[in-house]
């Protein structure tokens, strides 16, 4: 597995700092930021985003916040992840 860094929270202070980068086989985006607080996770548990969609959060995934100064970065990050992604097929 690969990964292509594509940017990190440019107010970084040295570590643990948001960071996005491109897995090169997948063309998936992978991220790192701060998990959301309890209050933000009882608020996505408890909404339904989706009309008969189940609620809740599965226990093998997490809620995570970025930074707003890092849309650029997220948008460059999905820019290339979707040139990746058409130089091959996702077979998943």
């Amino acid at each position: 597995m690969a990964l292509r860094f594509v940017g990190i929270d440019p107010n970084t202070g040295g570590e643990g700092s948001p960071t996005v980068w491109v897995e090169e086989e997948s063309a998936d985006l992978v991220v790192q930021g701060e998990e959301a607080d309890e209050l933000l996770r009882a608020l996505v548990r408890s909404t339904e985003w989706v009309a008969g969609h189940k609620t809740g959060i599965p226990a093998h995934e997490r809620v995570i916040r970025i930074p707003a100064r890092m849309v650029p970065i997220l948008r460059e990050a999905c820019d290339a992840a979707e040139r990746a992604a058409a130089g091959h097929r996702d077979v998943r």
